[in-house]
């Protein structure tokens, strides 16, 4: 196919708002960290990189009117979003499929931390309760761009999260389900990650020092940056100049440990060896590496030796741009993305900031000096993240030769085993024939005996959700050889790490912290907890968009099988729920209060769910046997559709299967007892499948923002049973026998939707 071309950037951070500003401080060689303004912390001591707009002045920039409450990521977020659009020419809607992609870790820390206590104690500040996750800080963004976009996600994979977003915006393209993508990330500055950071002491308090031997480590700092990617057919179509094209990208896991790099950068070397096959380019045809480069000991050192292992004794010039912006964390894929476009396109290479000594056993210097006029032809820029994931991406002239070449592939994929953890007995589907049927709001998780599945030392620095989500792999693997991905779906993280860090922070001062309850917080913690425990390099992966956190993680499965780049994915959806956050949550509607039971629910003339903890990792592969669970036919998700629209989204789901809408067996639907949320599954059953039989099961396994994973699974497991038992059944009361195609129907909020056929 055309290869992909960059179309619009936009960029803000602590050199300024907007790309003029920012090359001109590159090529000045000019630094922007210095002391904490905004954030109010006791460290005052660690430089950062802040943007230097207050969250008043950020709205004025952007004539921000609304009432509407809004946190510091989004701010940042839009600013670098309407840039990037506005170049694009892409602020007017003309029919383009455009989806939306961001990366982010904090979401809305920054209110939640200094709200956390009315939180708990008043109902003062509750309209930011619901702006704490990731999710709802990219649905805010998008909602300056209203009904722009058909497709909107969040990807959490801590400091790769831009990079990977800017991966599956450009798979998107090339399969087929968008045309345009816009993708990077947005961070913003928070007293909770500089905590953590400080924790890890990892944090300089002088200005970084990048691939310096004498190097003390990083400065954190803020921003966000967005990329407008498509074909380069697409871009001529509109009218649309390309800037530069994207040729190659890679991601693999080093899974060596939570917060440090292998001594000889295996994950680094794979991704940027991944990103360099996928251009079809040769290592000798890079000009210029814009590197992870944070100036901690560990990170630079063992980046170093990864990209001699791939480029030999003629490493390219080499400089980390984190010296003029501090480490902007989630959004430094994106940042780092649009400085190597503006180096590419102006004929730069921005300087190494602080470099003196040359690190022991590294055959390279990096550019020390800002170097002008240089021809520039192909950029590396690497993103690594906690946890090992590692990510590299190509950037090229417009007029060197690179095709992207893409091999479809025919084959169906399948869902081969699951194992889940809940309400339910653990690790069996015991639920099939006698379910546990809770009683109340809040429900705990059934927990299994894990010493088959962690030895008791691992276990005891575990979490709870990292022992879930362990546990559920392994059994879900069983004999089955290594998976090819590891990704996973939860739109919290490990919200108990989360709220014992948070605690601690503020009822003792910021002082006596435990690292690793921070380092346990990140989403991504979960997905490379799995790999650690496999040894698995392969491309891994976390979405954290709220209710479709799940759904997003077998979109991407989907599409890398339908791409041909992966056999196998272990995809999960994991999410607990603590007492703390259920009463914050049940302040703004989201749970049911005192007794229920599943007639309650089922009349669902009230607000509110029941709660329930979701663990849960199914494998998928593209060949079936004796004991596959069912074929996964087909899949697509809407942002904001209107009921024609999904019914329109499932009559091309069959269709492409080669099927009528009276094949349908029955059709599963995340019904939960809450008034708002099954007045949306209510419509679209009268307006699209009227006399089909509805499966329901969030009366037995609980809400929470993955359990849409458990509709997959109950599907699949009443496929391979041949059964679909009557309490399963929300409008017929006896057996529903025979099933052989199930279409799975998920919404949250009625805002993110996901349409999912399964078949026998």
């Amino acid at each position: 196919m055309d290869r992909i071309v960059v179309t619009g950037t936009g960029i803000i951070t602590s050199l300024g708002a907007g790309k003029v500003e920012t090359l001109r401080k590159l090529r000045a060689g000019e630094r922007a960290i210095g002391p904490i303004r905004h954030v109010q912390t006791k460290h005052a001591e660690l430089p950062v990189g802040e943007v230097p707009y207050s969250d008043e002045q950020l709205k004025e920039l952007l004539h921000y009117r609304s009432s509407e409450t809004i946190t510091r990521t989004s701010l940042l977020g839009r600013v670098a979003m309407r840039e990037a659009l506005d170049e694009a020419e892409l602020l007017t809607d003309h029919g383009e499929r455009v989806v939306f992609i961001s990366g982010n870790t904090v979401g809305g820390m920054e209110k939640s931390e200094q709200y956390y206590h009315d939180f708990l104690t008043n109902n003062d500040r509750n309209e930011y309760i619901a702006l704490h996750d990731c999710g709802a800080c990219t649905d805010i963004m998008a909602k300056e761009f209203g009904g722009r976009f058909d497709i909107i996600t969040t990807i959490s994979t801590a400091c790769s999260s831009a990079a990977n977003a800017i991966i599956l915006g450009a798979n998107l393209i090339k399969e087929g389900r968008a045309d345009v993508a816009v993708v990077g990330g947005t961070e913003c500055l928070s007293k909770f990650h500089i905590n953590g950071f400080n924790t890890l002491m990892i944090l300089d308090k002088e200005p970084c020092r990048p691939f310096d031997a004498n190097r003390h480590g990083l400065n954190l700092g803020e921003g966000a940056a967005y990329l407008v990617i498509e074909s380069e057919a697409h871009a001529a179509r509109r009218g649309a100049k390309a800037i530069c094209a994207l040729s190659g990208y890679g991601n693999a896991c080093d899974a060596f440990h939570q917060t440090a790099t292998s001594p000889n950068g295996e994950g680094a070397f794979i991704a940027m060896s991944k990103a360099l096959a996928d251009s079809g380019l040769r290592p000798e045809d890079i000009d210029y590496i814009n590197a992870h480069g944070t100036g901690t000991g560990n990170n630079d050192e063992c980046e170093g030796i990864a990209m001699m292992r791939v480029f030999g004794e003629k490493v390219p010039p080499v400089s980390s741009t984190k010296c003029y912006t501090g480490h902007t964390t989630s959004a430094a894929g994106g940042v780092e993305s649009v400085i190597s476009i503006l180096a590419l396109v102006h004929h730069f290479i921005p300087a190494n900031l602080g470099y003196k000594d040359q690190i022991e056993g590294h055959t390279f210097t990096p550019v020390d000096h800002v170097v002008e006029n240089v021809e520039l032809k192909h950029i590396l820029t690497n993103s690594f993240g906690f946890g090992g994931n590692d990510s590299s991406c190509i950037f090229s002239a417009l007029d060197t030769d690179n095709k992207s070449v893409v091999v479809m592939s025919d084959n169906r994929c399948y869902v081969q085993s699951a194992a889940q953890i809940s309400m339910q007995q653990p690790l069996s589907e015991a639920w099939f024939e006698d379910p546990i049927v809770p009683t109340q709001a809040f429900n705990e998780t059934i927990e299994p005996n894990y010493s088959p599945y962690i030895a008791p030392m691992a276990a005891r620095r575990m979490g709870k959700l990292l022992k879930r989500a362990v546990a559920t792999a392994v059994n879900a693997l069983g004999a089955h050889g290594m998976p090819e991905a590891i990704i996973t779906g939860t739109g919290l993280g490990c919200i108990d790490n989360t709220e014992k860090f948070l605690t601690s922070m503020l009822d003792n001062d910021e002082e006596f912290l435990h690292p690793t309850y921070f380092m346990q917080s990140t989403h991504n913690t979960i997905s490379s907890q799995v790999a650690l425990h496999l040894k698995c390099h392969g491309y891994n992966c976390t979405y954290s968009h709220r209710g479709t956190s799940f759904d997003s993680s077998l979109y991407d499965a989907l599409v890398q099988m339908r791409l041909g780049l992966i056999r196998s994915a272990l995809v999960g959806g994991q999410e607990e729920m603590t007492p703390a956050y259920f009463d914050m949550l049940g302040k703004i509607g989201y749970w049911k209060q005192g007794a229920v039971d599943t007639e309650t629910l089922r009349r669902a003339e009230q607000g509110g769910a029941i709660s329930g903890s979701c663990s849960l990792n199914m494998l998928l592969e593209t060949n079936c046997d004796a004991d596959t669970l069912c074929a996964v036919d087909g899949m697509d998700m809407l942002y904001e559709p209107d009921v024609e629209a999904l019914g329109a989204t499932a009559d091309r789901l069959l269709q492409r299967a080669g099927l009528a809408k009276e094949d349908i067996s029955a059709v599963v639907m995340g019904l939960s007892g809450d008034c708002d949320n099954d007045r949306v599954y209510r419509s679209f059953a009268r307006h699209y499948c009227p006399q089909t039989p509805i499966i329901w099961y969030k009366h037995i396994f609980g809400e929470s923002f993955c359990a849409s994973a458990f509709g997959i699974y109950v599907g699949a497991v009443t496929l391979h049973r041949n059964l679909v038992p009557a309490h399963l059944l929300y409008n017929r009361k006896d057996n529903l026998c025979n099933p052989t195609h199930i279409l799975v129907y998920n919404h949250f909020h009625d805002k993110d939707h996901s349409l999912i056929l399964l078949s026998k």
